[in-house]
């Protein structure tokens, strides 16, 4: 729970909710190295454990699944080192992104200091059967005994599928169990799977144009202890696309941000209920940036509001 929020703040609205975390933010977040930047990057904790994690991770959609494609494979070896070598947790897959985990796991074995990454991957199949061969299947091609979290994608079978997690939770097989949605019409049952399970994360899309997870579902993640994953922090680029050749406000420069994507990602991480972000990348350079957006200051509620107004205003 933030520290600020009483079990019966429930009615809060968006802004009443901000700023009553906003006091206690601090208290969540710690400081990991970030190389070549004197400031440390933001870490936040995971509720259920107290585990402490970067708030900037990265997701594999599109982007890890190139095949047997040896020169783009040997891109992503320097696209993860670079995020492992700034500071980075979470790795965020699924069997839904194709080859992606089969490359990730290809991955692993090139670079240095893989034990830096959480791993983070998905169960989604309609067959209960089927999802416990894809969990097998998951470990097998990410090269690891015990995955960090198993998610259900999208929530498809998700009672059956998360009994199955819990199950290998407790024989010690995975270390975190959470559901995942990128669909703004499943709000209604996630929030509903969010009252009634047991979960240490759930994963959603959040940024300064979608913005509805800010009035139910992050204070309820807030008030039952469950961390929060963000997914299209840029709306799957369309939101970089958006602001290309805008100029950046002014007070980017109070946040030490750049560039709008790392705009865009302090606004995501700065929310107190969000615990990592994971915007995909190609490119080692960009990674780098989405990194460098975890350090340095963050923007308070005023800002916030700001960064909206200059978004939605492009």
């Amino acid at each position: 729970m933030v520290p600020g929020m009483k079990e019966n703040d429930r009615g809060l609205s968006r802004r009443g909710f901000l700023t009553a975390a906003a006091a206690g933010a601090g208290l969540l977040t710690g400081g990991f190295p970030l190389t070549g930047n004197a400031s440390p990057m933001l870490a936040k904790v995971i509720p259920s454990t107290g585990e402490r994690i970067p708030a900037m991770g990265m997701g594999s959609y599109l982007t890890f699944n190139v095949g047997r494609d040896e020169r783009a494979r040997a891109q992503r070896v320097r696209v993860l080192q670079t995020f492992i070598d700034a500071g980075g947790g979470m790795l965020d897959s699924s069997p839904m992104y194709g080859a992606s985990e089969e490359v990730i796991g290809y991955c692993l074995k090139r670079v240095r200091n893989p034990e830096k990454v959480f791993s983070a991957t998905k169960v989604w199949t309609p067959f209960t059967a089927r999802g416990v061969k894809q969990i097998e299947n998951s470990g097998r091609l990410w090269g690891e005994d015990r995955l960090d979290l198993f998610q259900v994608h999208n929530l498809l079978n998700w009672e059956a599928h998360l009994a199955e997690l819990h199950r290998r939770k407790e024989q010690g097989k995975i270390r975190y169990v959470g559901i995942t949605t990128s669909h703004g019409r499943s709000h209604r049952e996630f929030e509903r799977v969010m009252r009634s399970e047991r979960l240490d994360f759930v994963q959603l899309t959040y940024n300064p144009l979608d913005l509805e997870v800010e009035d139910r579902l992050l204070p309820l993640a807030a008030e039952r202890g469950i961390a929060v994953i963000v997914n299209r922090p840029f709306r799957r680029g369309g939101l970089i696309d958006r602001l290309d050749g805008e100029p950046l406000p002014g007070f980017a420069a109070e946040l030490g941000a750049r560039t709008w994507a790392q705009l865009l990602l302090k606004f995501v991480i700065s929310h107190p209920a969000v615990t990592v972000a994971i915007p995909a990348t190609r490119r080692p350079d960009h990674a780098r940036e989405n990194m460098d957006a975890a350090a340095g200051p963050m923007p308070d509620a005023k800002l916030r509001q700001a960064i909206i107004k200059a978004v939605e205003a492009a």
